[in-house]
């Protein structure tokens, strides 16, 4: 598979939990401390087969990212 998404980043699946609608995914990148949280449909994470402990790599496309402080 190719894909024109640049920023992809190997790690480890550390948690997945599955609600009625959406599923939240933590993925620990390799060499580091640094975890993704990403949510996706309970549909993409079933067919997907996600468990903990799976390889996974993270695919970012930074379309929109907010920052806000206090």
């Amino acid at each position: 598979m190719r894909l024109s998404t640049r920023n992809q980043f190997k790690g480890t699946i550390t948690d997945v939990e599955i609600g009625a609608v959406l599923a939240i995914v933590k993925v620990r990148l390799d060499g580091g401390d640094q975890v993704v949280t990403s949510s996706i449909t309970k549909d993409a994470a079933v067919e997907l087969g996600l468990t903990v402990g799976q390889p996974a790599t993270v695919f970012i496309k930074p379309t929109d990212v907010t920052i806000g402080v206090e």
